[in-house]
């Protein structure tokens, strides 16, 4: 039995794999349509989500699968204290696979060692988001057809951002990647990511506050919403949330083949002009979520060829 925690729980091999099998289940989706008959996924989601929690849902039941589960703390036992490991222990008891979204760091990792069925991290905090890094990669390969020789700028809130956490641990194991961070000073890459994987790796990266002057060279421009509930307070989310709006203006100083990505959901970080920009991949994005979401279940479940 295997767990999906973070990024490198696959190797660059298996992630290839994962990709190769979600094209083909893309392009023959009557092939997988009973793959996981019999099957359930729980989605045992304790914060808020729209397109996580239904992307993982579509996708089972795009294999034949079914689904239960909770779409928040308070309407589950957790509201009357209950630990995750009892809840997934419970939970072992009436499903196959388990998604769990969590704002405690780790706690889909403390449910995958008392669960007796595999076990996802649909996001944790502001710690992971390994299935959104796997959606990103995959609609990089998709749509640039390749994950190395890249520069990739990333902006916004890079502090709390579990997005950018995750895509960065993921991207630096391809070669000839440089990162543009683009942030304000309270939100920058957290020094263990930038000591502990850039230093390290010998990553090149440059940190800027202007998205203007990094457009120019990026391949790749990451947007990312600044979380107001990642902030103690209301005053530092107000004085932050509005410090990058990607617009018209701002996207005419991008290469042609640029491609613009986004986690979603966003608020007014990028402008609905942008929407029409054949460059704006941020729904094609989320399409593309649903796909290396039936290869992960399909991988997980071991449900084998069809």
């Amino acid at each position: 039995m295997r767990h999906l925690m973070n990024p490198l729980d696959f190797s660059t091999e298996e992630i290839e794999q994962l990709m190769d099998l979600a094209d083909d289940m893309r392009q023959h989706p009557d092939k997988y349509a009973d793959s996981c008959h019999g099957k359930k996924l729980a989605t045992c989601f304790y914060e808020p989500s729209t397109r996580t929690r239904l992307s993982f849902e579509a996708a089972m039941l795009n294999l034949g699968g079914s689904t239960l589960g909770f779409a928040s703390a308070d309407s589950s036992s957790a509201s009357k204290g209950e630990s995750v490991s009892d809840t997934i222990r419970v939970i072992s008891s009436y499903a196959d696979i388990c998604a769990m979204r969590h704002p405690k760091e780790g706690a889909p990792l403390v449910a995958s060692s008392h669960s007796s069925i595999p076990v996802i991290n649909a996001g944790d905090g502001g710690h992971q988001h390994p299935t959104q890094t796997l959606a990103d990669l995959y609609t990089i390969r998709s749509l640039h057809g390749r994950l190395d020789n890249l520069t990739i700028g990333l902006c916004g809130d890079l502090k709390f951002g579990r997005t950018v956490h995750s895509l960065i641990n993921a991207l630096v194991r391809y070669p000839n990647i440089k990162f543009v961070l683009i942030s304000p000073e309270e939100l920058r890459v957290p020094s263990y990511i930038r000591e502990d994987v850039l230093d390290k790796k010998h990553i090149p990266y440059v940190e800027v506050e202007k998205l203007e002057d990094a457009m120019p060279e990026l391949d790749i421009l990451y947007m990312t919403r600044v979380q107001r509930e990642r902030f103690f307070n209301e005053e530092d989310y107000l004085r932050m949330k509005d410090f990058y709006i990607l617009n018209a203006d701002k996207m005419a100083l991008a290469k042609e083949d640029m491609i613009v990505l986004h986690p979603l959901p966003r608020v007014n970080e990028i402008s609905v002009e942008v929407d029409d920009d054949p460059r704006a991949a941020y729904f094609k994005q989320a399409q593309f979520a649903v796909y290396i979401r039936m290869a992960l279940i399909y991988t997980l479940l071991e449900v084998g060829s069809c």
